[in-house]
């Protein structure tokens, strides 16, 4: 028998909103053994209770053995032993909670006024600003993104030279990081939304705001471990700031430090409309994305506004579904009871019901296959390259992480 439990986790990509992550867990430490394939892990908090069943429309059931109580630390702080299982309750079914690595998208949005101001053809509101913030809107409102976290940075910041290029104002974000869908995004794109000619701003800071942004990530991310990812959405090249520091190359030194410290940066160019005299201001932001580590960035045409607004959401849809983690946290062992790493099994079953038991791979040869982070010793399970793009692209998927009395796997 196997005790299932319901984690309420969202991938987020458009094509799999809505996919639910189940965990099976049955026996851990189930036999003393010499211990060579297992280790302690540390047990969150202290309060006991133990799981009931909790198959989706089933009754509750009986409560397990899933005491969380003991925090696997002495008082001292010291990491505690294994606790073994008394003899009777040697392969006694368990159930232990698993999400998938959060993902944290930070946006920088251009409020310039070459997006709308009007002092141009090129500079047409109609074209470039309503159709962007439109479908930027439904991004941010829509529950197919449930499961991520996104902030949301303007530039340039309102201001002077002085004051806008500079890194300070980009520290802090318009909205905070804050789990999707929510309104706060509508609200302010809706409260910085120029009125007049006159409240457009000048500038395009791009470096500055490159490297706060970065600044608040690198910071935020130290409290919240997860994925990150720069999202910059301009619609042209750096200018207003003093050209040493405000250059196309400015910037891609920028996105190269942030991938290597493992934040990647999108970027979105919204080009002008195909008006005589138009001049190209989105080609060379190609590099940008380059030196973040996504190859190319997604250029948006104008001219068409339903068409500007369909291609833009695709962009970010294309964003949303590659930054999607299929990284799974294996769940710490109740009890303090030893985790053993080659009785693990991870199932994925289709929307229709089917039911594939995933392989262990290491080199990910093969359909159906997932890995250990790090075999020798292992803190999450993640899904081979096509195995993750079969089980995004379902959206009433649901993932297995099975802990078995015998061994199902072996790990070198």
């Amino acid at each position: 028998m196997t005790r299932i439990l319901q984690i309420p986790r969202v991938w987020g990509a458009s094509a799999a909103a809505g996919l639910a992550l189940w965990l099976a867990g049955a026996a851990l430490g189930c036999s003393g053994g010499d211990g060579s394939s297992e280790r302690g892990r540390e047990q969150p908090g202290s309060g006991a209770g133990g799981f009931g069943n909790a198959n989706p429309g089933g009754s509750g059931g009986s409560g397990g053995s899933g005491n969380f109580g003991n925090s696997g630390r002495s008082a001292a702080g010291a990491a505690a032993a294994p606790v073994a299982p008394p003899d009777d309750q040697a392969c006694a079914e368990v159930s232990a909670g698993a999400e998938l690595e959060p993902v944290h998208l930070a946006f920088a949005f251009d409020v310039s006024g070459s997006m709308g101001k009007g002092d141009e053809e090129w500079h047409d509101k109609a074209l470039k600003w309503d159709p962007v913030v439109l479908a930027t809107r439904t991004f941010f409102d829509d529950p197919a993104s449930a499961g991520l976290t996104a902030s949301l940075t303007f530039f340039p910041a309102d201001g002077d030279e002085d004051e806008r290029c500079v890194e300070e104002p980009y520290t802090m974000p318009d909205v905070a990081m804050t789990p999707l869908p929510s309104a706060e995004f509508g609200a302010a794109i809706d409260a910085i939304t120029p009125m007049s000619e006159d409240d457009w701003r000048g500038g395009t800071p791009t470096a500055w705001v490159m490297r706060g942004t970065l600044a608040f990530v690198t910071g935020y991310r130290e409290q919240h471990p997860g994925r990150y990812a720069i999202v910059l959405v301009t619609d042209g090249y750096p200018q207003g700031c003093d050209e040493a520091d405000d250059t196309i190359e400015a910037v891609t030194v920028e996105a190269e430090a942030a991938l290597a410290t493992e934040i990647t940066t999108y970027v979105i160019g919204v080009a002008n409309p195909p008006i005589d005299d138009a001049p190209d201001t989105v080609s060379d932001l190609h590099s940008i994305a380059l030196a973040g580590g996504t190859e190319q960035a997604f250029l948006i045409d104008t001219g068409d506004p339903a068409q500007t607004s369909s291609a833009f959401t695709g962009a970010v849809d294309a964003i949303r579904g590659v930054t999607i983690s299929c990284t799974l946290v294996i769940p710490p062992a109740p009890d303090g009871r030893a985790f053993d790493k080659e009785r693990v099994g991870v199932s994925y079953e289709s929307g229709a019901g089917a039911m594939t038991a995933l392989r262990y791979e290491p080199a990910c040869g093969g359909d159906d296959v997932w890995h250990y982070d790090d075999p020798a010793d292992p803190s999450q399970i993640v899904l081979c390259d096509a195995t993750c793009e079969r089980v995004k692209s379902d959206p009433a998927a649901q993932l297995g992480v099975r802990f078995a009395c015998e061994q199902l796997l072996s790990v070198d």
